[in-house]
């Protein structure tokens, strides 16, 4: 077992809330009500004090308001231990393809609905916003469905996932309404350079993609062809089947409500993996701060 997870594992509340601030704060305290940097001091109750301080309080030199790290963060307002909130992470940073909540309710010892909104929670902390820059060189484009018995395009009850891949660079995929040439090129448009080369199968959708991109090249998977030379979909396919195998054999269900957290989920862990598993957990508690997800949010009753 690996030692960084052990070592977390062994943490104490205070040890773990001790953890969480160094990640978040590791150049000093800033306070999240006002963003000084000029200084909090820790809170702590008198011997004779009726009223006990809870633990982690700090007070601002500058705003005078209390906090705690948690404040402003995926964290906050949670009866469930920091430990365990550690642990978590960890594990969905971890596991290639998932971890689901109902192991997370065994091995934590919290109610698979406490654990339901904790993985909901570390996704959406793991979430990433739009490029800095656009994708640019040589991407893949392509799209898979999600849901359903059936297999292959326009079956009933499958969700449509859309993935663009930069090779050697970052992915992007999200849930889509419709996997119509319009809907796609404009999502290609907002994420991809005209510059780049763009690789896709045969599907139709692509067809007007050399309008606007540099020579973009097909394989032509109905004729049996997966790879000429350098033309080929196989990192997006990649992807795309280590999305499937998580869904099919972690979480076993996933509705069209909450793809997007999934795939999400499986986004951040691709564009993380060159980093250890203990940096990517710490990059996803980074990711935590200004986020909030309200239990209401996930509405738990759809599922």
């Amino acid at each position: 077992m690996n030692d960084e997870f052990l070592k977390i594992a062994k943490m104490n509340e205070p040890e773990a809330r001790e953890m969480l601030e160094s990640i978040r704060w590791p150049d000093g305290i800033i306070c999240p009500k006002c963003g000084s940097d000029k200084g909090a001091y820790k809170l702590q109750s008198k011997p004779e004090s009726k009223h006990k301080i809870r633990p982690g309080v700090y007070k601002c030199k500058a705003c005078r308001k209390k906090f705690t790290v948690t404040l402003g963060t995926i964290f906050e307002d949670s009866h469930i231990p920091l430990n365990k909130w550690l642990i978590a992470i960890y594990l969905m940073n971890a596991s290639k393809k998932g971890i689901s909540a109902h192991q997370l309710h065994r091995m934590l010892d919290i109610t698979y609905k406490a654990a339901w909104y904790m993985c909901h929670r570390i996704r959406f902390a793991m979430s990433e916003g739009p490029l800095s820059s656009l994708l640019k060189g040589t991407e893949e484009a392509d799209e898979t469905y999600i849901g359903g018995k059936k297999r292959g395009r326009g079956s009933e009850n499958k969700t449509p996932v859309f993935a663009l891949i930069e090779r050697g660079g970052e992915l992007r995929a999200q849930k889509v309404d419709s996997v119509s040439g319009k809907n796609l090129e404009e999502i290609i448009h907002q994420n991809v350079d005209p510059s780049s080369h763009i690789m896709t199968d045969g599907f139709l959708a692509y067809n007007g993609l050399d309008r606007e991109f540099a020579s973009p090249k097909t394989v032509d998977h109905g004729k049996r062809e997966y790879v000429r030379g350098e033309v080929h979909i196989n990192f997006a396919e990649n992807w795309f089947s280590l999305l499937k195998r998580g869904i099919t054999g972690t979480f076993h269900h996933v509705s069209s409500q909450h793809l997007d957290r999934y795939a999400g989920e499986f986004q951040y862990r691709y564009n993380n993996h060159k980093v250890s598993d203990s940096a990517r957990a710490k990059n996803a508690i980074r990711g935590a701060e200004g986020k909030r997800l309200m239990y209401k949010e996930t509405n738990i009753k759809s599922r």
